[in-house]
């Protein structure tokens, strides 16, 4: 995506900055912040950098941008995504609406359609949408059954390179944990370590869950990746698997970092084991990642009933209890999730509405900005700090309520200090995809 050539901003005034996201280096009395935790001041970039955030002043020179109250985040970070699998829906959608229609249809269309090229072009359409919205890095899951993961782990890799300095990026595996049990475990192991990933896997309850959550661990351990698994992405209080991975943390003593995505079976079963349960997971230093928008498209669906869940994890506590967290995208026009265009805005908007992380927001805005910048080791993104990344994103909105209703679509999106071009690609450039393999074939 082209940059506009225009002559770099020094001054950004009259700006709101969430306090929950600056450094305490400010010279800003953080004290005099309104009840929604947003303060009044003034961006000085030099170069790529943030120079100071100072009080409000008037400002000589032309190279200033007038904020006029609006607010000012750091680019988003979007810790849980699916981008070899997005925007097949029109080629492969859910016939049902449900998780394992979902399955069932992703399953079909890789088995014909995920060649190198198809993948690649909607992985970059993905990318060129997640950037154009102000996502600063990102991490993906890669499907990894053989031998789909010879295919999508170099190609990761080179993507990765191809985008540097426009998004961090970041990839993990995902396939069933029973593979582990299978013998197929080093081989991806060795792949994943080879394109300098990390390990994952889907984790549920099964004969053989403790044995296959130890190979993992010590294949991960020897070879020095992190672990982000999924977990328990169900309304059954009966899947209790999150609870197995942090012992398995716990008794294999792990050096490495873990995440834990979805997690929402833990919400359904009693106070006194759910609690039991977030215990182990401050101990093992799990990090979760909830996913409200695509699991409450998922979950609890069935035909001609409206739903009575909301598909999430018990974010609250786990935020009270001291475990990291944060929320992400997940799915993006895919049979797991229809919707959603990686617009780091959105997810913060909806997970605030469906976890209700209002009255006041504060803190919350760091769900996707500084939190989980931490849990995947970027802590020098997500927060607005002296000498940290000019990586910014200005907002009309003057407060929160104006900021979450509406899209913000004229949003201006500032990277290494610039202005860049935020057009959206057009969905119209993956027509020629859109039939398939499969389709073409019987044309």
């Amino acid at each position: 995506m082209r940059e506009k050539a225009e002559q770099q901003h020094t001054w950004i005034t009259n700006a709101k900055l969430p306090v929950a996201l600056l450094e305490p280096d400010t010279a800003l009395d953080l004290q005099s912040a309104d009840p929604e935790g947003l303060i009044s001041a003034d961006i000085r970039i030099e170069g790529s950098r943030i120079a100071e955030i100072t009080p409000p002043a008037r400002r000589q020179g032309k190279e200033q941008i007038d904020q006029r109250e609006g607010m000012i985040l750091p680019c988003f970070v979007d810790m849980h995504t699916h981008i070899d699998k997005g925007h097949i829906w029109p080629r492969k959608p859910n016939p049902d609406g449900t998780f394992d229609g979902a399955l069932s249809a992703v399953l079909e269309d890789r088995e014909v359609n995920w060649d190198a090229a198809d993948v690649r072009r909607r992985m970059d359409f993905s990318l060129r949408c997640a950037y154009a919205h102000g996502t600063a890095a990102l991490r993906t899951h890669l499907d990894s059954s053989d031998p789909q993961h010879k295919i999508s782990w170099p190609l990761f890799a080179e993507m990765r390179e191809e985008w540097a300095g426009r998004i961090d990026l970041q990839a993990a595996s995902i396939l069933g944990i029973d593979r582990f049990l299978e013998g197929f475990g080093p081989e991806l192991a060795d792949q994943v370590a080879a394109c300098g990933g990390i390990l994952g896997a889907v984790t549920f309850m099964m004969p053989g869950l403790d044995e296959a959550l130890d190979i993992i661990f010590q294949l991960a351990a020897d070879r020095g990746l992190d672990l982000d698994f999924h977990s328990d992405e169900s309304l059954d209080p009966e899947s209790r698997s999150l609870r197995h991975v942090a012992e398995a943390a716990i008794r294999n003593d792990f050096p490495g970092r873990v995440v834990c995505g979805h997690c929402c079976s833990i919400a359904y079963q009693p106070p006194e084991e759910a609690e039991a349960c977030l215990d182990l997971l401050l101990e093992a230093k799990i990090a979760i990642v909830s996913l409200p928008m695509c699991n409450m498209y998922l979950q609890d669906r069935a035909e001609q009933r409206t739903p009575h869940a909301r598909g999430v994890t018990l974010l609250r506590e786990m935020r009270n209890w001291g475990i990291p967290v944060a929320v992400a995208s997940d799915n993006t026009r895919d049979p797991f999730y229809g919707y959603g265009d990686l617009d780091g805005l959105e997810v913060l908007r909806e997970a605030i509405r469906i976890l209700q992380l209002d009255c006041p927001v504060r803190e919350w805005v760091s769900v996707m900005t500084r939190w989980p910048a931490d849990i995947i080791g970027r802590p020098d993104l997500g927060r607005l700090a002296v000498g940290g990344p000019a990586d910014l994103l200005l907002f009309d909105g003057r407060n929160y309520s104006e900021l979450l209703s509406r899209p913000e679509s004229g949003r201006r999106v500032i990277r290494s200090g610039r202005i860049i071009d935020s057009s959206l690609p057009d969905y119209r450039e993956l027509d020629d995809l859109m039939t398939g393999k499969s389709l073409k074939g019987a044309a």
